[in-house]
């Protein structure tokens, strides 16, 4: 009887596929940490693994990991684990890669795959992100679409003022999980559809103490127990000022996501933005453009006053390769009906003019709706029920 061959290089390399290196979430083979692969006639693996960093401190557990999984096959009678360290364009390769990865892993959410998704991000507060969101949100909606706001900024939540929608958020049964219900307003033909810290709590000026774990849970919260609807043609998600916990946690919770980036016109806040973008592309999401807001204000006579400075908004585009989508004036109107709970898209004047012109673009070039007809791989959404919501 003939002699069992021992098992190839290749066939150790696709065992070793099988084990995922615990801080990075991709396989050793896939991150470039397998570096040699040899097999003696009589059945012995040495494998030469590059960790990360050579202290590091889940090397045990990889161990374990390798053992066992070339140990699945029985034609191996040992193995020898030889050790080494990344060097740094290894690791930053390696660290790209993880990324990559985990931008790809959709979780489960309640938003359609037909939704468009747009997280609406600055790099700072006070730019007037969220009175953008809201006047967009409205705009949009008055094109007769269906338009969702998730206000991920928990801690200034002010989308329920802005939009003129009390109420606290309604639960329901659907598909067999508990849901919650947006608050919702009908612009025309079209509706909003709202979540928000401030329709959970029971006064709005109350400070929330939350850690950054309990921030990222709280939108997660919103992304995958509310029923959006299966009809809901955008979703604009009003990010939080900054680059952490939040911003993470949604690129993860939604990969294909597209990024507006509101700047003002002023120099400094234009860096500041910057890093927004960087965070989006390194989370491989599309950075769709730049609206710059608070641009210049026009008084009664038709003279304009740069307040806030010139040219903020170009620059940050210019220096992203990305369209300047709008400049919002500044305007009374607009600080009035965040206030009063009537976005100033609803009115006249040049900010409402520039509110729909930003709507229009958005939804005629840069972002428009996903069109599932001419897809090989089409979701019959009028078939199916997907995480707990009924179609329309």
């Amino acid at each position: 009887m003939a002699a069992t061959r021992p098992p190839t290089a290749d066939e150790v390399r696709g065992l070793l596929r099988g084990v995922i290196d615990p801080e990075l979430g991709s396989d050793i083979v896939e991150l470039g940490m397998v570096r040699d692969v040899q097999v003696t006639p009589e059945g012995v693996v040495s494998v030469t693994i590059a960790l990360t960093t050579a202290g590091c401190p889940l090397r045990g557990q990889i161990q374990r990991d390798i053992r066992t999984g070339v140990r699945a096959d029985d034609r191996v009678t040992d193995v020898v684990i030889e050790w080494g360290e990344m060097t740094p364009a290894e690791r930053a390769a390696a660290m790209e890669r993880a990324r990559f990865n985990m931008a790809q892993r959709e979780e489960d959410i309640t938003v359609a795959p037909t939704t468009q998704v747009v997280l609406v991000a600055s790099g700072k507060g006070g730019v007037g992100k969220s009175s953008v969101t809201v006047n967009l949100a409205v705009a949009l909606a008055q094109r007769g679409l269906k338009i969702g706001i998730l206000d991920a900024d928990i801690w200034g939540f002010s989308v329920p003022r802005m939009l003129g929608v009390e109420g606290r958020l309604q639960g329901d049964e659907r598909g067999g999980r508990k849901m919650m219900i947006p608050n919702s307003r009908t612009f025309g033909s079209g509706e909003v559809r709202a979540v928000s810290m401030g329709f959970l709590v029971e006064d709005e000026s109350s400070a929330l103490m939350w850690r950054g774990l309990m921030l990222q849970r709280g939108v997660q919260h919103f992304l995958q127990d509310v029923s959006w609807g299966a009809d809901l043609d955008y979703l604009l998600i009003d990010m939080p000022p900054g680059t952490g916990d939040v911003q993470m946690g949604v690129a993860k919770l939604v990969p294909r996501a597209e990024v507006l980036v509101v700047t003002t016109p002023a120099a400094a806040a234009q860096k500041v933005a910057a890093r927004v973008v960087s965070m989006a592309r390194k989370n491989f999401l599309r950075v769709a453009g730049v609206i710059e807001n608070m641009s210049a204000f026009t008084c009664e006579h038709g003279t304009e006053y740069p307040l806030f400075g010139v040219g903020g908004g170009a620059a940050l585009a210019h220096e992203a390769g990305v369209p300047l989508l709008g400049q919002i004036p500044l305007e009374p109107s607009v600080v009035q009906g965040g206030d009063d709970g009537q976005p100033a898209a609803l009115g006249t004047g040049p900010a409402a003019e520039s509110f729909r012109a930003l709507a229009e673009r958005l939804h005629t070039e840069t972002v428009p709706p996903i069109a599932m007809a001419d897809c090989s791989a089409r979701i019959e959404l009028g078939n199916v029920t997907f995480l707990g919501t009924k179609p329309a």
